[in-house]
Protein backbone atom coordinates (compact mmCIF):
# COMPACT_ATOMS: atom_id res chain seq x y z
CA UNK A 1 0.00 0.00 0.00
CA UNK A 2 2.87 2.58 0.86
CA UNK A 3 4.32 2.17 -2.60
CA UNK A 4 0.88 3.08 -4.20
CA UNK A 5 1.03 6.73 -2.10
CA UNK A 6 4.16 7.38 -3.10
CA UNK A 7 4.77 10.91 -5.03
CA UNK A 8 7.21 10.44 -8.05
CA UNK A 9 8.59 12.64 -10.30
CA UNK A 10 11.29 13.06 -12.88
CA UNK A 11 14.55 13.10 -11.54
CA UNK A 12 17.05 15.96 -11.77
CA UNK A 13 19.47 15.75 -14.70
CA UNK A 14 22.42 14.09 -13.93
CA UNK A 15 25.54 15.51 -16.17
CA UNK A 16 29.11 14.13 -15.66
CA UNK A 17 31.07 16.97 -14.50
CA UNK A 18 32.73 19.37 -11.52
CA UNK A 19 29.06 19.15 -10.14
CA UNK A 20 28.91 15.82 -9.35
CA UNK A 21 32.66 14.87 -9.16
CA UNK A 22 36.06 14.41 -11.11
CA UNK A 23 35.53 10.89 -11.37
CA UNK A 24 31.21 11.03 -12.45
CA UNK A 25 31.82 10.16 -15.97
CA UNK A 26 30.50 6.40 -16.94
CA UNK A 27 33.69 4.87 -17.33
CA UNK A 28 33.40 0.71 -16.62
CA UNK A 29 36.75 -0.78 -16.24
CA UNK A 30 39.37 -1.68 -13.77
CA UNK A 31 42.76 0.31 -13.28
CA UNK A 32 44.74 0.14 -10.68
CA UNK A 33 45.78 3.96 -8.57
CA UNK A 34 49.40 3.78 -7.66
CA UNK A 35 50.68 4.69 -4.65
CA UNK A 36 51.24 8.49 -4.75
CA UNK A 37 48.69 8.89 -6.49
CA UNK A 38 46.16 12.64 -6.05
CA UNK A 39 43.19 13.08 -7.62
CA UNK A 40 43.36 16.70 -7.17
CA UNK A 41 46.15 19.12 -5.64
CA UNK A 42 43.14 20.17 -2.81
CA UNK A 43 43.29 16.15 -1.59
CA UNK A 44 45.36 13.18 -0.06
CA UNK A 45 48.07 11.29 -2.19
CA UNK A 46 47.40 7.04 -1.82
CA UNK A 47 49.99 5.69 1.01
CA UNK A 48 49.53 2.30 -0.86
CA UNK A 49 48.29 0.87 -4.63
CA UNK A 50 44.56 0.19 -5.26
CA UNK A 51 42.67 -1.71 -7.60
CA UNK A 52 40.10 0.79 -8.55
CA UNK A 53 36.98 -1.13 -10.12
CA UNK A 54 34.81 1.68 -11.47
CA UNK A 55 31.02 1.55 -13.06
CA UNK A 56 30.58 -2.41 -11.86
CA UNK A 57 26.94 -3.74 -12.91
CA UNK A 58 24.88 -5.72 -9.56
CA UNK A 59 21.92 -6.77 -10.37
CA UNK A 60 18.60 -6.46 -7.71
CA UNK A 61 16.36 -9.05 -7.11
CA UNK A 62 13.93 -7.31 -9.49
CA UNK A 63 16.13 -7.30 -12.19
CA UNK A 64 17.20 -3.79 -12.05
CA UNK A 65 20.68 -2.91 -12.85
CA UNK A 66 23.06 -0.36 -10.43
CA UNK A 67 26.56 0.60 -11.04
CA UNK A 68 29.21 0.74 -7.94
CA UNK A 69 32.81 1.54 -7.26
CA UNK A 70 34.73 -0.73 -5.37
CA UNK A 71 38.15 0.24 -4.53
CA UNK A 72 40.62 -2.53 -2.61
CA UNK A 73 44.29 -3.33 -2.45
CA UNK A 74 46.22 -4.83 -4.81
CA UNK A 75 46.88 -8.44 -3.20
CA UNK A 76 46.11 -11.78 -3.59
CA UNK A 77 44.16 -12.28 0.21
CA UNK A 78 40.48 -12.07 0.12
CA UNK A 79 39.26 -9.16 2.32
CA UNK A 80 36.25 -7.66 3.91
CA UNK A 81 34.80 -4.89 2.50
CA UNK A 82 32.58 -1.77 3.98
CA UNK A 83 29.67 -0.29 2.08
CA UNK A 84 28.91 3.52 1.74
CA UNK A 85 25.09 3.70 0.86
CA UNK A 86 23.51 7.07 0.01
CA UNK A 87 21.61 8.65 -2.50
CA UNK A 88 25.00 10.87 -3.25
CA UNK A 89 26.84 10.40 -6.26
CA UNK A 90 29.87 8.06 -5.76
CA UNK A 91 32.06 10.44 -7.06
CA UNK A 92 30.82 13.27 -5.28
CA UNK A 93 33.60 13.51 -2.93
CA UNK A 94 35.45 15.96 -4.88
CA UNK A 95 32.55 17.54 -6.06
CA UNK A 96 32.36 21.31 -5.50
CA UNK A 97 29.26 21.29 -2.67
CA UNK A 98 31.64 19.06 -1.04
CA UNK A 99 34.93 20.78 -1.40
CA UNK A 100 33.25 24.18 -0.14
CA UNK A 101 30.99 22.56 2.31
CA UNK A 102 34.54 21.25 4.34
CA UNK A 103 36.20 24.86 3.66
CA UNK A 104 32.89 26.89 5.42
CA UNK A 105 33.40 24.70 8.36
CA UNK A 106 36.76 24.86 8.88
CA UNK A 107 38.02 21.25 7.48
CA UNK A 108 41.08 20.52 5.20
CA UNK A 109 39.98 18.70 2.51
CA UNK A 110 43.62 16.78 2.46
CA UNK A 111 42.66 14.96 5.27
CA UNK A 112 40.43 12.82 2.32
CA UNK A 113 41.43 11.13 -0.87
CA UNK A 114 38.62 12.31 -2.59
CA UNK A 115 37.73 8.91 -3.67
CA UNK A 116 35.34 8.64 -0.19
CA UNK A 117 32.15 8.61 -1.21
CA UNK A 118 31.15 12.10 1.17
CA UNK A 119 30.31 11.30 4.10
CA UNK A 120 31.69 8.14 3.91
CA UNK A 121 34.59 5.77 4.44
CA UNK A 122 38.23 7.05 2.32
CA UNK A 123 39.58 4.35 0.82
CA UNK A 124 43.25 6.10 1.07
CA UNK A 125 42.97 4.59 4.72
CA UNK A 126 40.78 1.49 4.84
CA UNK A 127 42.71 -0.49 1.74
CA UNK A 128 45.97 0.12 3.61
CA UNK A 129 43.98 -2.01 6.74
CA UNK A 130 42.88 -4.60 4.21
CA UNK A 131 39.51 -3.56 3.91
CA UNK A 132 37.90 -2.80 0.63
CA UNK A 133 35.46 0.16 -0.18
CA UNK A 134 32.48 0.03 -1.94
CA UNK A 135 30.99 3.30 -3.60
CA UNK A 136 27.15 2.37 -4.50
CA UNK A 137 25.08 4.86 -6.77
CA UNK A 138 21.03 3.41 -5.81
CA UNK A 139 18.66 2.92 -8.12
CA UNK A 140 17.58 5.78 -9.90
CA UNK A 141 20.81 7.77 -8.91
CA UNK A 142 23.22 8.78 -12.15
CA UNK A 143 23.56 5.71 -14.43
CA UNK A 144 21.87 3.32 -12.09
CA UNK A 145 18.36 2.17 -13.79
CA UNK A 146 14.73 1.90 -11.85
CA UNK A 147 13.15 5.22 -10.26
CA UNK A 148 14.65 6.16 -6.85
CA UNK A 149 13.65 5.68 -3.43
CA UNK A 150 13.83 7.93 -0.02
CA UNK A 151 15.06 5.83 2.94
CA UNK A 152 12.50 2.89 3.90
CA UNK A 153 12.11 -0.81 2.95
CA UNK A 154 13.10 -0.73 -0.63
CA UNK A 155 16.00 1.10 0.18
CA UNK A 156 17.23 -1.68 3.02
CA UNK A 157 16.06 -4.50 0.03
CA UNK A 158 18.72 -3.03 -2.43
CA UNK A 159 21.60 -2.55 -0.17
CA UNK A 160 20.78 -6.01 0.67
CA UNK A 161 21.47 -7.50 -2.65
CA UNK A 162 24.43 -5.87 -2.75
CA UNK A 163 25.60 -7.28 0.36
CA UNK A 164 24.98 -10.43 -0.81
CA UNK A 165 26.96 -9.56 -4.55
CA UNK A 166 29.55 -8.22 -3.07
CA UNK A 167 30.00 -11.13 -0.37
CA UNK A 168 30.73 -13.86 -3.22
CA UNK A 169 33.19 -11.92 -5.53
CA UNK A 170 36.45 -13.87 -5.85
CA UNK A 171 38.48 -11.29 -3.63
CA UNK A 172 36.02 -10.58 -0.53
CA UNK A 173 36.19 -13.12 2.65
CA UNK A 174 32.53 -12.67 2.90
CA UNK A 175 32.44 -9.98 5.56
CA UNK A 176 30.77 -7.21 4.96
CA UNK A 177 29.92 -3.86 7.43
CA UNK A 178 28.64 -0.27 6.64
CA UNK A 179 29.94 2.75 8.17
CA UNK A 180 29.45 6.49 7.46
CA UNK A 181 27.79 9.75 8.43
CA UNK A 182 24.28 10.98 7.77
CA UNK A 183 22.55 9.29 5.50
CA UNK A 184 25.21 6.47 5.61
CA UNK A 185 23.65 6.39 8.75
CA UNK A 186 20.26 6.14 8.13
CA UNK A 187 20.60 3.57 5.61
CA UNK A 188 22.17 1.46 7.58
CA UNK A 189 19.39 1.06 10.11
CA UNK A 190 17.11 0.03 7.30
CA UNK A 191 19.48 -2.60 5.52
CA UNK A 192 20.25 -4.44 9.03
CA UNK A 193 16.67 -4.54 9.74
CA UNK A 194 16.34 -6.78 6.00
CA UNK A 195 18.94 -8.76 7.55
CA UNK A 196 21.36 -9.83 4.85
CA UNK A 197 23.26 -13.12 5.63
CA UNK A 198 26.18 -11.49 4.93
CA UNK A 199 26.15 -7.79 7.12
CA UNK A 200 28.51 -8.66 9.75
CA UNK A 201 28.57 -5.13 11.37
CA UNK A 202 27.18 -1.58 11.18
CA UNK A 203 28.96 1.61 12.12
CA UNK A 204 26.09 4.02 12.18
CA UNK A 205 27.67 8.04 12.81
CA UNK A 206 24.78 9.87 13.26
CA UNK A 207 21.53 9.74 11.41
CA UNK A 208 17.65 10.12 11.85
CA UNK A 209 15.90 6.73 12.49
CA UNK A 210 11.95 8.13 11.40
CA UNK A 211 11.51 10.15 8.77
CA UNK A 212 8.39 11.36 9.83
CA UNK A 213 9.34 12.83 13.32
CA UNK A 214 13.15 13.10 12.37
CA UNK A 215 12.44 15.26 9.08
CA UNK A 216 9.50 16.10 7.67
CA UNK A 217 7.15 16.81 10.89
CA UNK A 218 9.34 16.59 13.90
CA UNK A 219 6.76 17.79 16.46
CA UNK A 220 4.01 17.62 14.43
CA UNK A 221 5.14 20.38 12.31
CA UNK A 222 5.21 20.62 8.57
CA UNK A 223 8.89 21.38 8.78
CA UNK A 224 10.02 20.78 5.39
CA UNK A 225 13.06 22.92 4.21
CA UNK A 226 15.69 20.27 4.87
CA UNK A 227 13.46 17.91 2.98
CA UNK A 228 13.66 20.05 -0.10
CA UNK A 229 17.05 20.41 -0.24
CA UNK A 230 17.84 16.68 0.13
CA UNK A 231 15.73 15.68 -3.38
CA UNK A 232 18.09 17.77 -4.99
CA UNK A 233 20.78 14.88 -4.74
CA UNK A 234 18.54 12.46 -6.92
CA UNK A 235 19.63 13.00 -10.48
CA UNK A 236 19.02 10.65 -12.76
CA UNK A 237 17.67 8.77 -15.57
CA UNK A 238 14.31 7.67 -14.28
CA UNK A 239 12.18 9.40 -11.64
CA UNK A 240 12.49 10.33 -7.77
CA UNK A 241 10.24 10.50 -4.87
CA UNK A 242 9.24 13.22 -4.09
CA UNK A 243 9.18 13.55 0.36
CA UNK A 244 8.11 16.68 0.49
CA UNK A 245 5.26 16.13 -1.48
CA UNK A 246 4.63 13.29 0.06
CA UNK A 247 4.48 14.87 3.82
CA UNK A 248 1.79 17.65 2.26
CA UNK A 249 -0.61 15.06 1.08
CA UNK A 250 -0.34 12.98 3.90
CA UNK A 251 0.12 15.50 7.28
CA UNK A 252 -0.66 11.99 9.70
CA UNK A 253 1.07 8.69 10.00
CA UNK A 254 0.01 6.16 7.48
CA UNK A 255 1.79 3.13 5.99
CA UNK A 256 3.81 5.50 3.73
CA UNK A 257 5.56 6.94 6.68
CA UNK A 258 5.73 3.57 8.70
CA UNK A 259 7.95 2.36 5.96
CA UNK A 260 10.05 5.20 6.98
CA UNK A 261 10.42 4.07 10.43
CA UNK A 262 13.77 2.01 11.00
CA UNK A 263 12.13 -1.86 12.15
CA UNK A 264 14.63 -1.60 15.07
CA UNK A 265 13.31 -4.75 16.66
CA UNK A 266 14.93 -6.56 13.62
CA UNK A 267 18.47 -4.46 13.85
CA UNK A 268 20.20 -7.79 15.30
CA UNK A 269 24.25 -7.24 13.87
CA UNK A 270 27.07 -5.90 16.14
CA UNK A 271 26.63 -1.95 16.03
CA UNK A 272 28.71 0.44 17.22
CA UNK A 273 26.98 4.29 17.03
CA UNK A 274 28.50 7.34 17.18
CA UNK A 275 26.08 10.69 18.50
CA UNK A 276 26.16 13.95 19.57
CA UNK A 277 23.28 16.25 21.59
CA UNK A 278 24.14 18.76 19.09
CA UNK A 279 22.58 17.83 15.96
CA UNK A 280 19.04 19.01 15.24
CA UNK A 281 18.62 16.85 12.54
CA UNK A 282 19.93 13.69 13.87
CA UNK A 283 20.14 13.46 17.25
CA UNK A 284 16.82 12.29 18.20
CA UNK A 285 16.55 9.60 15.71
CA UNK A 286 20.29 8.31 16.91
CA UNK A 287 19.54 7.83 20.31
CA UNK A 288 16.38 6.52 19.79
CA UNK A 289 17.54 3.83 17.22
CA UNK A 290 20.42 3.19 20.24
CA UNK A 291 18.12 2.35 22.56
CA UNK A 292 15.59 0.44 20.84
CA UNK A 293 17.72 -2.11 17.79
CA UNK A 294 17.50 -5.58 19.17
CA UNK A 295 21.54 -6.20 18.76
CA UNK A 296 23.41 -7.43 21.99
CA UNK A 297 26.12 -6.36 21.23
CA UNK A 298 26.17 -3.09 20.60
CA UNK A 299 28.35 0.59 21.95
CA UNK A 300 27.45 3.73 21.65
CA UNK A 301 30.06 7.44 21.80
CA UNK A 302 28.70 10.23 22.10
CA UNK A 303 31.25 13.33 21.07
CA UNK A 304 31.08 16.67 21.83
CA UNK A 305 31.60 18.18 18.08
CA UNK A 306 30.19 17.82 14.76
CA UNK A 307 29.92 14.52 12.51
CA UNK A 308 31.96 15.58 10.08
CA UNK A 309 35.10 16.54 12.03
CA UNK A 310 34.20 13.23 14.10
CA UNK A 311 34.09 10.47 11.72
CA UNK A 312 37.59 11.66 9.86
CA UNK A 313 39.46 12.66 13.48
CA UNK A 314 42.45 10.27 12.91
CA UNK A 315 41.96 8.73 16.48
CA UNK A 316 38.16 7.78 15.88
CA UNK A 317 38.92 5.96 12.52
CA UNK A 318 41.65 4.17 14.63
CA UNK A 319 38.78 3.62 17.45
CA UNK A 320 36.48 2.40 14.31
CA UNK A 321 39.21 0.00 13.09
CA UNK A 322 39.12 -1.43 16.25
CA UNK A 323 35.87 -2.39 16.32
CA UNK A 324 35.83 -3.55 12.01
CA UNK A 325 38.76 -5.79 12.60
CA UNK A 326 37.56 -7.31 15.83
CA UNK A 327 34.05 -8.27 13.82
CA UNK A 328 34.95 -8.57 10.22
CA UNK A 329 39.08 -9.66 10.76
CA UNK A 330 38.42 -11.77 13.81
CA UNK A 331 40.83 -10.29 15.99
CA UNK A 332 41.68 -10.85 19.33
CA UNK A 333 41.90 -7.15 20.01
CA UNK A 334 40.51 -6.02 23.46
CA UNK A 335 37.92 -4.67 21.73
CA UNK A 336 34.69 -6.29 23.43
CA UNK A 337 36.60 -4.51 26.74
CA UNK A 338 35.42 -1.30 25.15
CA UNK A 339 33.12 0.69 27.16
CA UNK A 340 29.41 0.11 25.82
CA UNK A 341 28.92 3.84 26.52
CA UNK A 342 31.17 6.36 26.15
CA UNK A 343 29.98 9.92 26.79
CA UNK A 344 30.32 13.58 26.66
CA UNK A 345 29.86 16.04 29.44
CA UNK A 346 29.66 19.78 27.82
CA UNK A 347 30.44 22.37 30.00
CA UNK A 348 30.32 25.05 27.08
CA UNK A 349 33.35 27.22 28.49
CA UNK A 350 35.96 25.14 26.96
CA UNK A 351 36.72 22.13 29.30
CA UNK A 352 34.49 19.31 27.91
CA UNK A 353 34.65 16.30 29.29
CA UNK A 354 34.31 13.30 26.88
CA UNK A 355 34.89 9.59 26.90
CA UNK A 356 33.01 8.96 30.31
CA UNK A 357 32.32 4.92 30.51
CA UNK A 358 29.56 3.56 31.46
CA UNK A 359 27.35 0.85 30.85
CA UNK A 360 24.50 2.76 29.63
CA UNK A 361 22.90 6.06 29.16
CA UNK A 362 21.89 7.31 30.68
CA UNK A 363 24.86 6.27 32.86
CA UNK A 364 24.15 5.20 36.50
CA UNK A 365 23.32 7.36 39.24
CA UNK A 366 21.32 9.37 37.50
CA UNK A 367 17.41 10.44 38.61
CA UNK A 368 14.59 12.08 36.87
CA UNK A 369 13.92 15.29 38.82
CA UNK A 370 11.45 17.59 38.36
CA UNK A 371 11.60 21.44 38.37
CA UNK A 372 8.56 23.05 38.53
CA UNK A 373 7.45 26.31 36.80
CA UNK A 374 6.43 29.59 38.98
CA UNK A 375 4.51 31.55 37.17
CA UNK A 376 4.51 34.28 38.88
CA UNK A 377 8.43 34.62 40.05
CA UNK A 378 9.51 32.99 36.29
CA UNK A 379 11.99 30.15 38.45
CA UNK A 380 11.75 26.45 38.43
CA UNK A 381 11.91 25.18 42.12
CA UNK A 382 11.86 21.59 43.28
CA UNK A 383 8.14 21.81 44.95
CA UNK A 384 5.02 22.30 43.64
CA UNK A 385 3.91 25.89 43.69
CA UNK A 386 0.74 26.06 46.01
CA UNK A 387 -0.88 28.68 44.19
CA UNK A 388 -1.76 28.30 40.89
CA UNK A 389 -0.81 31.33 38.30
CA UNK A 390 0.20 31.94 34.99
CA UNK A 391 2.39 33.18 32.24
CA UNK A 392 1.50 34.50 28.63
CA UNK A 393 2.55 35.95 25.57
CA UNK A 394 1.73 37.32 22.46
CA UNK A 395 1.94 34.82 19.73
CA UNK A 396 2.53 37.19 16.86
CA UNK A 397 4.82 39.58 19.00
CA UNK A 398 8.78 39.91 19.22
CA UNK A 399 9.90 37.93 21.34
CA UNK A 400 6.70 36.04 21.77
CA UNK A 401 7.74 34.19 24.52
CA UNK A 402 8.40 33.04 28.13
CA UNK A 403 11.11 31.69 30.34
CA UNK A 404 12.22 30.40 33.84
CA UNK A 405 15.66 30.27 35.66
CA UNK A 406 17.18 28.32 38.40
CA UNK A 407 20.97 28.83 39.69
CA UNK A 408 22.65 26.22 40.99
CA UNK A 409 24.37 26.53 44.38
CA UNK A 410 26.74 23.16 43.84
CA UNK A 411 28.24 21.48 41.09
CA UNK A 412 24.52 19.87 38.85
CA UNK A 413 25.87 16.89 36.26
CA UNK A 414 23.14 16.46 34.06
CA UNK A 415 23.33 13.08 31.66
CA UNK A 416 20.09 11.38 29.73
CA UNK A 417 16.60 12.33 28.91
CA UNK A 418 14.82 15.76 29.47
CA UNK A 419 11.55 16.13 29.24
CA UNK A 420 8.27 19.03 29.68
CA UNK A 421 5.05 18.20 31.06
CA UNK A 422 3.06 21.97 30.72
CA UNK A 423 -0.73 22.75 31.45
CA UNK A 424 -1.52 25.21 28.40
CA UNK A 425 -3.75 27.00 26.81
CA UNK A 426 -4.86 28.96 23.38
CA UNK A 427 -6.46 32.43 23.77
CA UNK A 428 -7.79 33.81 20.06
CA UNK A 429 -6.48 29.98 18.35
CA UNK A 430 -6.91 26.97 18.09
CA UNK A 431 -3.80 25.55 18.02
CA UNK A 432 -0.63 26.10 19.25
CA UNK A 433 3.45 25.65 17.92
CA UNK A 434 5.21 25.19 20.96
CA UNK A 435 8.85 25.47 20.91
CA UNK A 436 10.94 24.75 23.81
CA UNK A 437 15.03 25.24 24.08
CA UNK A 438 17.04 24.43 27.81
CA UNK A 439 20.02 26.87 28.23
CA UNK A 440 22.89 27.33 29.72
CA UNK A 441 23.91 30.51 31.54
CA UNK A 442 27.44 31.24 33.55
CA UNK A 443 26.85 33.68 36.75
CA UNK A 444 26.27 36.86 35.49
CA UNK A 445 23.35 35.19 33.36
CA UNK A 446 25.09 35.30 29.92
CA UNK A 447 23.88 32.73 27.38
CA UNK A 448 26.53 30.06 26.93
CA UNK A 449 26.93 28.18 23.25
CA UNK A 450 29.31 26.28 21.55
CA UNK A 451 30.70 26.08 18.32
CA UNK A 452 30.78 22.12 16.62
CA UNK A 453 33.50 22.61 13.48
CA UNK A 454 36.55 24.04 13.75
CA UNK A 455 35.48 27.26 11.83
CA UNK A 456 34.57 30.45 14.30
CA UNK A 457 34.76 33.31 12.02
CA UNK A 458 33.09 35.75 11.48
CA UNK A 459 31.12 34.17 8.43
CA UNK A 460 29.94 31.38 11.24
CA UNK A 461 29.03 33.85 13.58
CA UNK A 462 27.20 35.21 11.06
CA UNK A 463 25.51 31.70 9.90
CA UNK A 464 24.61 30.38 13.16
CA UNK A 465 23.27 33.51 14.40
CA UNK A 466 19.58 32.49 13.41
CA UNK A 467 20.57 29.44 11.79
CA UNK A 468 22.77 26.94 10.80
CA UNK A 469 21.80 25.05 14.12
CA UNK A 470 23.90 22.09 13.61
CA UNK A 471 27.10 24.04 13.13
CA UNK A 472 26.53 25.78 17.01
CA UNK A 473 24.67 24.06 19.67
CA UNK A 474 22.92 26.77 21.96
CA UNK A 475 21.07 23.95 24.30
CA UNK A 476 18.68 21.27 24.49
CA UNK A 477 15.78 21.56 22.14
CA UNK A 478 12.04 20.05 21.81
CA UNK A 479 8.46 20.81 19.78
CA UNK A 480 5.20 20.04 19.55
CA UNK A 481 1.83 21.25 17.38
CA UNK A 482 -0.62 21.43 20.83
CA UNK A 483 -3.32 19.36 18.86
CA UNK A 484 -0.74 16.69 17.77
CA UNK A 485 -0.23 15.45 21.60
CA UNK A 486 -1.88 12.53 21.78
CA UNK A 487 0.67 10.36 23.10
CA UNK A 488 1.83 6.77 21.57
CA UNK A 489 0.97 4.80 24.84
CA UNK A 490 3.24 1.65 23.32
CA UNK A 491 6.19 4.09 22.56
CA UNK A 492 6.36 6.50 24.99
CA UNK A 493 8.36 6.09 28.39
CA UNK A 494 8.64 8.16 32.01
CA UNK A 495 11.84 9.77 30.41
CA UNK A 496 10.96 9.72 26.58
CA UNK A 497 7.57 10.99 25.38
CA UNK A 498 6.03 9.82 21.89
CA UNK A 499 3.45 11.18 20.07
CA UNK A 500 1.44 9.19 17.47
CA UNK A 501 0.69 11.80 15.20
CA UNK A 502 -2.43 9.87 14.00
CA UNK A 503 -5.08 12.40 14.78
CA UNK A 504 -5.56 15.91 15.23
CA UNK A 505 -7.03 17.36 18.18
CA UNK A 506 -7.71 20.92 18.27
CA UNK A 507 -8.27 23.49 20.90
CA UNK A 508 -11.52 24.47 22.10
CA UNK A 509 -11.98 28.61 24.24
CA UNK A 510 -11.11 28.40 27.48
CA UNK A 511 -9.44 24.44 27.16
CA UNK A 512 -6.93 24.31 28.78
CA UNK A 513 -4.74 20.81 27.86
CA UNK A 514 -0.83 19.17 29.25
CA UNK A 515 1.21 18.38 26.72
CA UNK A 516 4.15 16.33 27.40
CA UNK A 517 7.33 17.25 24.86
CA UNK A 518 10.46 15.41 24.76
CA UNK A 519 13.75 17.49 24.43
CA UNK A 520 17.19 16.23 23.37
CA UNK A 521 19.69 14.42 25.34
CA UNK A 522 21.76 16.57 27.33
CA UNK A 523 25.06 16.17 28.79
CA UNK A 524 25.78 19.30 30.45
CA UNK A 525 27.64 20.19 33.61
CA UNK A 526 26.54 23.56 35.81
CA UNK A 527 28.83 24.95 38.00
CA UNK A 528 28.19 26.94 41.58
CA UNK A 529 26.27 30.12 40.78
CA UNK A 530 25.80 28.91 37.11
CA UNK A 531 21.93 29.21 35.94
CA UNK A 532 19.90 26.86 33.44
CA UNK A 533 17.04 28.81 31.80
CA UNK A 534 13.68 27.16 30.45
CA UNK A 535 12.26 29.54 27.15
CA UNK A 536 8.93 28.46 26.25
CA UNK A 537 8.62 30.11 22.21
CA UNK A 538 5.98 30.43 19.74
CA UNK A 539 9.22 31.06 17.72
CA UNK A 540 12.08 28.49 16.66
CA UNK A 541 14.96 30.21 18.18
CA UNK A 542 17.79 27.98 16.74
CA UNK A 543 16.32 28.63 13.00
CA UNK A 544 17.09 26.19 9.83
CA UNK A 545 19.03 23.05 9.97
CA UNK A 546 21.87 24.40 7.78
CA UNK A 547 22.63 27.38 5.76
CA UNK A 548 20.69 27.87 2.40
CA UNK A 549 18.01 25.87 4.11
CA UNK A 550 14.31 27.38 4.52
CA UNK A 551 13.09 27.85 8.01
CA UNK A 552 10.02 27.00 9.03
CA UNK A 553 7.36 29.79 9.44
CA UNK A 554 5.06 28.55 13.00
CA UNK A 555 1.66 28.36 12.54
CA UNK A 556 0.68 30.92 15.33
CA UNK A 557 -1.65 33.69 16.82
CA UNK A 558 -3.18 34.98 19.12
CA UNK A 559 -1.99 34.23 23.06
CA UNK A 560 -0.12 30.94 24.46
CA UNK A 561 -1.18 30.86 28.06
CA UNK A 562 1.36 28.85 30.00
CA UNK A 563 -0.33 27.59 33.37
CA UNK A 564 1.63 26.93 37.02
CA UNK A 565 0.86 25.71 40.21
CA UNK A 566 -1.65 23.77 42.10
CA UNK A 567 -3.62 21.35 39.80
CA UNK A 568 -1.41 22.94 36.85
CA UNK A 569 2.14 21.38 37.83
CA UNK A 570 4.14 22.37 34.81
CA UNK A 571 7.23 21.16 35.31
CA UNK A 572 10.71 20.52 33.52
CA UNK A 573 11.97 16.89 34.07
CA UNK A 574 15.63 16.66 34.16
CA UNK A 575 18.30 13.47 34.44
CA UNK A 576 20.64 14.73 37.46
CA UNK A 577 23.56 12.43 38.36
CA UNK A 578 24.49 11.62 41.58
CA UNK A 579 27.68 13.43 42.47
Amino acid sequence: MSQEKKVLVPSHPYEAGDKYGLLSVFEPGTRILPTGFQIGPKFRSLPVDIMFEKDVAVTLRDGVTIYVDVLRPVRTEKVPVIVAWSPYGKSQGTARSVTSLFAMIGLDNGIVSGLEKFEGPDPAYWCVQGYAICNPDPRGIAHSEGDSAMFGRQEGQDCHDLIEWLAVQDWCTGKVAMSGTSYLTISQWFTAAEQPPHLTAINPWEGLSDAYRDLVMRGGMPDLGFAERLQRNYAGKGRREEIVAEAERYPLVNDLWEDKIARFDRITVPAYIVASYSNTLHTAGTFCAWRRIASKEKWLRIHDTQEWPDYYEEANVEDLRRFLDHYLKGEDNGWEQTPRVRYSILDLEGSDRVNQPASEFPPEGVASTKYYLEGRSRTLILDVPSEEATAAYDAESNPGLVSFTIRFDEETVMAGYPKVRLWVEAKGADDMDLFVLVQKLDAHGTHLQQFTVPNQGAMMQDLTERGASVLRYKGSNGRLRVSARHLDETLSTDSVPAHSFDRVEKLKPGEIVDVEIDLFPIGLVFYPGEQLRLVISAQNALGAIMPAVRDYTPQNSGQHVIHTGGPYASYLQLPIKAM
